[in-house]
């Protein structure tokens, strides 16, 4: 049989990470991406995130809900290597503290319309929009929920034991 056609599969047989996985985790650590962006420029390093965060409290907000995103990131990164076999349990939890950073991410958002007094701005809408989709599809996606639970404890045992 020809299984080429399934190409969320790796080598050794294990569910590979959606791509949209990763693009949620870079959404929810936006305010991540944007510190390190800035720590290349030399001349004024608070301008990139003045551009993106006007307001010094909604930075500290998207670091404080991006912490949990590169959390997962170590998460799905351990889980394609196969290692610390400790962080197992933790990894087949995933899903329900990636649910926790959307609904975190929302609340930060509805808290930065509201100190904007509910005027209309390009970027809320667009944070709201891929925030509505990243929900959608942490809801619906089948395969991201096989992935979440493709981790098991027979995949670390040595050739020898199983």
């Amino acid at each position: 049989m020809n299984f080429s056609h399934i190409t969320w599969l790796d080598d050794r047989g294990h569910i590979k990470p959606p791509l949209f996985l990763y693009l949620i985790l870079v959404f929810l650590a936006r305010g991540w991406c944007i510190f390190i962006a800035s720590l290349t420029q030399f001349n004024d390093r608070s301008g990139l995130v003045r551009l993106f965060y006007p307001e010094k409290s909604d930075f500290i907000l998207a670091l404080i809900a991006g912490v949990g995103a590169v959390l997962i990131y170590g998460l799905v990164i351990a889980e394609r290597k196969r290692t610390w076999v400790v962080l197992r349990p933790i990894f087949n939890r995933s899903a329900w503290f990636l649910w926790a950073l959307l609904v975190l991410d929302g609340v930060f958002l509805f808290q930065r319309v509201v100190h904007d007094n509910f005027v209309f701005n390009i970027g809320y809408s667009l944070d709201a929009l891929f925030l509505f989709w990243s929900v959608i599809y942490v809801l619906k996606s089948k395969r991201l929920h096989y992935y979440f639970a493709d981790w098991a404890l027979e995949d670390n045992l040595p050739e020898a034991a199983k």
